[in-house]
């Protein structure tokens, strides 16, 4: 058994390997956006990518979705995009005799990869028409219930610059995004590189190193991962700690925020943690493993009070104050 779960672990480190090596062949840096792109992916997660335009998001997607050999659609998300557009529609066929039925008409969804572009240019309505694939992995269109292949993995990007005709998306749709993760913008040598590869020759081809059955059995080695009572509790800590009601919540929490992560913030952590551990080739979570992702696993899961955002409080500030705040075990 233990050589088993030693071989298990090797394989995960193998194949997190190769992909990052076909990814990087177009890719220049974002090792660490890179890096947490597949942490979601394993921990059957989605992800909220901000950054301004032409950084490469949608490059990257569609580059990681080439090496993982799965399908890959993208929406463009507009103020007139229907629900329709996203999950699909029934219309009318009509055969050879005349005999018409309906057939349902399948949408971008239906994919193993889905990017949904600037996702708070479109209307609540729209944005809402994502939750149920998220979180049930199945669309709902009149009384017929379709579900989604999996992995089923929705990268959504927003642009944190331009504000003016957006529509900020609800609690409740961004607590169904296990990371939320801010992409920065190339330092010179970077630049340079990138600059040089996409100016010369045609980019080099990727070649697809896992495939969806692969990236299933890799989920499985993840679950199957034990956690410590000890670490488990220093998660929900941390979550509880987010909280300005509770003891333990340090000064800047009671001033600034109105509601804390809600409690999928804890199984983000011990996720993203297993992961952590695996592709670092322990079979064992620490609590650094945990605490290396409270910032991107919390900070869209802090609503912020009126004096906060007045304030312009940075939420990464106040999730410092809590590891501060919040010994390890």
């Amino acid at each position: 058994m233990i050589q088993d779960a030693e071989r298990r672990i090797a394989d995960l480190c193998e194949s997190l390997d190769r992909v990052r090596e076909e990814v990087g062949k177009i890719i220049v840096g974002n090792r660490d956006i890179l890096d947490a792109l597949l942490t979601c992916l394993l921990a059957d997660g989605h992800v909220l990518l901000e950054g301004i335009p032409g950084l490469g998001k949608t490059r990257l997607v569609s580059t990681l979705a080439n090496a993982l050999q799965l399908d890959f659609s993208r929406v463009q998300f507009t103020p007139d995009l229907m629900p329709a557009d996203i999950v699909g529609t029934n219309i009318v066929q009509e055969d050879e005799i005349g005999h018409r039925t309906l057939v349902f008409q399948r949408g971008p969804v239906f994919a193993h990869l889905l990017l949904a572009d600037e996702i708070n240019r479109a209307t609540p309505k729209t944005q809402s028409a994502l939750l149920e694939a998220m979180q049930e992995k199945t669309v709902s269109v009149g009384r017929v219930t379709h579900r989604l292949e999996l992995p089923f993995f929705v990268l959504a990007t927003q642009n944190p610059l331009e504000m003016e005709g957006t529509y900020a998306l609800p609690e409740a749709q961004l607590d169904r995004f296990l990371m939320k993760l801010k992409m920065e913008y190339p330092d010179q040598d970077e630049l340079h590189e990138i600059v040089e590869r996409t100016t010369q020759d045609e980019p080099p081809e990727i070649f697809p190193v896992l495939d969806r059955e692969r990236i299933l059995e890799l989920r499985g080695t993840v679950r199957s991962l034990p956690v410590v009572r000890e670490v488990r509790d220093f998660a929900i800590r941390l979550v509880l700690a987010t909280h300005p009601t509770r003891p333990q919540a340090p000064d800047s929490i009671k001033r600034y925020v109105r509601f804390g992560s809600s409690p999928r913030g804890a199984q983000a952590l011990i996720l993203a943690g297993k992961v952590r551990a695996l592709s670092n080739d322990r079979a064992h979570v620490s609590s650094d493993d945990v605490a290396a992702f409270v910032r991107p696993t919390l900070r869209h899961r802090l609503l912020l009070n009126f004096e906060g955002e007045a304030s312009g409080v940075d939420p990464d500030t106040l999730l410092d104050d809590v590891l501060s705040a919040t010994p390890p075990p």
